[in-house]
């Protein structure tokens, strides 16, 4: 399966961003996996924690997964998986950290995917995240990049975008 650019959205402050999450948070089902990526302090860590709180419906603590690697939230449809692996010395130390059940059962969130290399399956949808130039400094561009399940599962929200 070929990655695509399916889309960018543009937002002008963290409401916005918590607001995109929200509506990303409501498409996950069981073997999603959302790859964040962007440099750091892009805001990716901001983008899951808002993702994560849509889903427990509630203003919960999220911390950064930076040195625990990985933190696992249980919900009613799936467990989510929320992985930082900025740290990982080689792809294969993913596997330590149980990903491929991750993949298997559950939802993958998971901020500096390029760390696992090989190991990231194609089916995933990429958030490319970036700061933009001149802007508010909490304004950021969310480019959105899969296949053809994730662009017929975001076209509503793509639709929505450019309406």
């Amino acid at each position: 399966m070929t990655q695509s650019f399916l889309f960018d959205r543009r937002v002008n402050s963290l409401a916005g961003t918590a607001t995109l999450a929200g509506e990303i948070a409501s498409l996950l089902k069981p073997g999603d996996i959302i790859a964040l990526g962007g440099t750091l302090g892009s805001g990716k860590t901001a983008f899951a924690r808002a993702l994560v709180r849509h889903l427990a419906e509630e203003d919960i603590d999220v911390p950064s997964p930076t040195y625990n690697l990985l933190l696992t939230y249980d919900f009613d449809d799936f467990c989510l998986y929320h992985y930082d692996l900025y740290r990982l010395e080689s792809p294969e130390e993913a596997f330590e950290l149980d990903i491929d059940e991750a993949f298997d059962t559950g939802v993958s969130l998971i901020e500096w995917p390029d760390r696992l290399g090989k190991y990231l399956p194609e089916d995933h949808l990429l958030i490319e995240i970036k700061a933009e130039e001149g802007a508010d400094e909490e304004a950021r561009i969310f480019g959105f990049y899969g296949g053809d399940d994730w662009r017929r599962r975001l076209t509503k929200l793509a639709e929505a975008h450019n309406a």
